[in-house]
């Protein structure tokens, strides 16, 4: 059986993009140095990409440098952690795997991993995991919690919160929703992404796990004190925030989901319904990894995603009869971070505008935001409220 964002999501394989006036590639360049330059230097950014999509074409620009160490310059090749924005990529692998009839999101936990079932916690749906309303689950999991151990920490949680009623940003919530539906299909979580999502999208620049012949385009990630970090492994870390790539394939995974006619249906299906809105928490819905907004976009609701109250702290949930679609959910974005490395995407799929901001290292989200925020108003005015 279905869960209800898949049985009452309608979608359309015909999608019209308003009519936008094209630019040329140096306007775009240009207009995209005079906001990525001055943030460089303000935010001691040692190397950045950035990708846009706009009428139609692809834009892609490099800045700086992927390893201070080195010196070597930022290029198409140049890979990035992206934290977070990996939910998005889980999102999409889960509503496939549902469209496909593989997966349930309104099955419980409980059915699917017995050493929880009882628990308050076992009650909760993949669906309820993947969207952070599983009663509160903390941000990160305590640091005795390992793979021998994760069934024993869930079991014994006890929720701060119904089940449904309260949104609690965590990686552990949403990291069991995909271990668990990998564990159904029976295959890991690994390989069913890179089968259902990545190769689909030809994403070849996109890893879990950077293979060792591509180490050498592994940008080092810098912390907020310079010292040099990457991604430590960590349980479901695939699933929650461990994907790396670069600016052209992330853009052509958010031009996938702006537009994903011809893709076949069931991962038609899916990109649609990662950011179709399941729920509402102040001025944004919470899609399928994605964050949703209304369009035209605006500034204060999306930096609403990142204001630590909303991400920290639980807060009611209001939801709807039926998942939302349209306008009122036409603004998609997403922050992703890891210790050395800062990412953001922005996208509205009915005027086929997109960006994606990558760096090797951590700076602020709201600097992100606004920095997208402000090419796209100068880019494609009706992207903005403004």
């Amino acid at each position: 059986m279905k869960s209800v964002l898949l049985r009452t999501l309608t979608f359309a394989a015909a999608i019209t993009l308003s009519a936008l006036p094209a630019l040329a590639a140096d306007t775009v360049r240009a207009t995209v140095d005079a906001v990525i330059k001055p943030l460089m230097a303000e935010h001691d950014l040692p190397g950045l990409s950035v990708a846009i999509l706009h009428d139609g074409k692809r834009h892609v620009f490099h800045y700086g440098v992927a390893s201070r160490k080195t010196r070597a310059p930022v290029n198409d090749k140049t890979l990035f952690e992206i934290g977070s924005l990996s939910k998005p990529f889980t999102g999409t692998l889960l509503a496939r795997l549902e469209a496909e009839g593989l997966v349930d999101l309104s099955a419980s936990a409980q059915t699917l991993l017995p050493e929880i079932a009882g628990s308050p916690i076992g009650g909760a749906s993949l669906l309820d995991l993947h969207t952070y309303v599983a009663g509160g689950l903390p941000l990160q999991f305590p640091a005795w919690v390992d793979k021998t151990n994760f069934a024993k920490f869930f079991r014994s949680f006890k929720p701060t919160a119904k089940i449904g009623a309260s949104r609690l940003y965590s990686n552990p919530s949403i990291g069991l929703s995909g271990y668990l539906a990998a564990v159904t299909v029976g295959q890991p979580f690994s390989t069913l992404l890179t089968g259902k999502v990545l190769a689909p999208l030809k994403l070849e620049d996109t890893f879990l796990k950077v293979p060792a012949n591509r180490m050498a385009n592994y940008a080092q990630g810098y912390t907020r004190d310079n010292a040099p970090v990457r991604v430590s492994p960590g349980l479901f870390d695939h699933e929650a925030y461990g994907v790396k790539t670069t600016a052209s394939d992330l853009l052509r995974f958010v031009e996938a989901s702006v537009n994903p006619a011809g893709l076949g249906s069931d991962l038609e299906t899916a990109l649609v319904a990662a950011r179709t809105g399941v729920y509402r928490v102040g001025s944004m819905y919470q899609g399928l990894g994605w964050e949703l907004y209304r369009a035209p976009a605006r500034s204060a609701e999306l930096l609403q995603g990142a204001d630590p109250a909303f991400v920290l702290e639980p807060n009611a949930v209001e939801r709807p009869e039926a998942p939302v679609t349209g306008a009122a959910v036409g603004t998609v974005s997403k922050t992703g971070s890891t210790l050395g490395f800062g990412a953001y995407a922005l996208f509205q799929p009915a005027r086929g505008t997109a960006i994606v901001i990558l760096a090797n290292r951590f700076w602020a989200n709201p600097a992100r935001i606004e920095a997208a925020y402000a090419i796209l108003d100068r880019i494609d005015p009706g992207f903005t409220a403004n």
